[in-house]
């Protein structure tokens, strides 16, 4: 054998020594688990991704609904009360797959529609309230301290990709999509509506901004007309996270000047997509 097959045989046997002992002795805490993953990772025993996918997987275990939920506030609904081609254009802008569906305030959610069964109903020139009723889903209520795994597994079994979160009073606190609790286990899930590999900036309307956390702070400064500090950090996500002073989690929002970053997507090492928003908009 090798010196350096050797080298790999000892450091695998170390590893193994070490991962059955911690669990003979019974770790008190995930921390100790990750810990030993962490050294085994160093040990190129597990890739990066799959420590990153263990590392989520365990954060989801503790996570509660009202961690990630889209907040009330920035849910993208549909009203009974519109004639359907007043609302195709925001479904349209929006790029998402499924809207809640209000009657007289967003308290007040009668069903789901899926973007992909107005398709038919616009081909057959049956556009209309009638029609749409019959194809709408009935809405799935979770309350806000739902733990994430609980909900995955109910997303599984009942195939529901989205639930509207409840909070204590039975009102409509925000919603939650089975994508927003798999972002949580292996990083944020792009498909074509997401940003191209150039892209950092992208405009959702009405005055929202998806912004990478990767974006240089001279290309924010030009897109947005600021003046943030280009010497201390490169990139904006260096810029919010010494305005946190922590590493935030989904949701949680800074004002820096006139401009109010929330997070839109992060993991427990770094963040990754924020939503800017012009203070007052």
């Amino acid at each position: 054998m090798s010196d350096d097959q050797s080298s790999r045989s000892q450091g695998g046997k170390s590893w193994l020594e070490r991962i059955s002992q911690a669990f003979s002795n019974e770790p008190e805490s995930a921390e100790d688990i990750l810990e030993i993953l962490r050294d085994a990772e160093a040990q190129s025993v597990i890739d990066s991704d799959a420590m990153s996918i263990i590392e989520g997987a365990m954060q989801v275990i503790d996570m509660r609904v009202e961690e990630i939920m889209i907040p009330r506030s920035q849910m993208v609904t549909v009203k009974a009360s519109q004639e359907p081609k007043a609302f195709l254009s925001e479904i349209i802008e929006s790029a998402h797959s499924r809207f809640p569906v209000i009657g007289d305030s967003q308290d007040d959610v009668i069903g789901i529609l899926l973007a992909k069964d107005l398709l038919p109903l616009a081909l057959n020139n049956e556009l209309n309230w009638n029609r749409i009723r019959e194809v709408l889903r009935p809405p799935t209520f979770v309350p806000e301290s739902k733990r994430l795994n609980q909900l995955l597994k109910e997303f599984k079994e009942t195939r529901n990709h989205m639930a509207i979160v409840v909070d204590e009073y039975g009102g409509t606190a925000g919603l939650i999509t089975i994508e927003d609790v798999l972002e949580q286990i292996v990083g944020e899930i792009e498909d074509e509506h997401d940003f191209d590999e150039e892209t950092h900036i992208k405009a959702r309307g009405n005055g929202i901004f998806a912004v990478k956390a990767v974006t240089p702070i001279e290309d924010f400064n030009e897109f947005f007309k600021t003046e943030l500090d280009e010497q201390e950090f490169d990139t904006i996500g260096g810029v919010i996270l010494k305005e946190f002073g922590h590493l935030p989690r989904r949701g949680e929002s800074v004002t820096v000047d006139d401009l109010t970053f929330t997070i839109a997507n992060a993991d427990n090492r770094v963040i990754r997509l924020l939503q800017v928003t012009r203070s007052g908009s």
